[in-house]
């Protein structure tokens, strides 16, 4: 860049502190607002998953951190080349607002929906929990293959 440019620099934040920015109601980083001056969410929005996709040679994996969920409280499904993961974390204790210092923990209903890069088998998805991972294998359906198709005659 020239020195005669005149174009303005725009500031660089790190994540911590655009973070801060977003969740406070002032645009300065660093700057503290309590619980209860924060944007009132409604009980009825729903929390969006955090997934990683990827590719091994012969699935296609999902894996979402999900703490605090049991497995019979997980709906997982797929239709056609869409997998949709679906759930509630409970928040078993109650806490009034003007006791927290911080609230960042999502409480109630989430789901994803990812579509698929690929066609898979949908028969022989497996899905498991693990320490807090939502682990979600998908069979690559053998599209390279030829199959033959017998003709009857009636």
């Amino acid at each position: 860049m020239e020195d005669n440019d005149s174009r303005e620099s725009m500031p660089i934040y790190s994540e911590d502190e655009e973070s801060e920015m977003v969740m406070s109601t002032n645009s300065y980083p660093n700057s503290f607002n309590s619980v209860s001056e924060e944007e009132d969410y409604s009980d009825d929005a729903e929390g969006q998953l955090t997934i990683d996709v990827y590719q091994t040679d012969n699935d296609v994996v999902i894996k979402s951190t999900i703490a605090g969920v049991k497995p019979e409280d997980l709906d997982v499904s797929i239709n056609n080349d869409m997998v949709t993961i679906k759930g509630e974390r409970k928040n078993e204790e109650r806490v009034s607002t003007e006791n927290y210092y911080y609230q960042e923990c999502y409480w109630g209903s989430f789901s994803r929906s990812v579509v698929l890069p690929v066609e898979v088998i949908a028969d022989k998805i497996e899905a498991s929990l693990k320490n807090g991972i939502l682990t979600i294998r998908l069979p690559k359906a053998d599209t390279t293959k030829t199959k033959k198709i017998q003709v009857r005659g009636f």
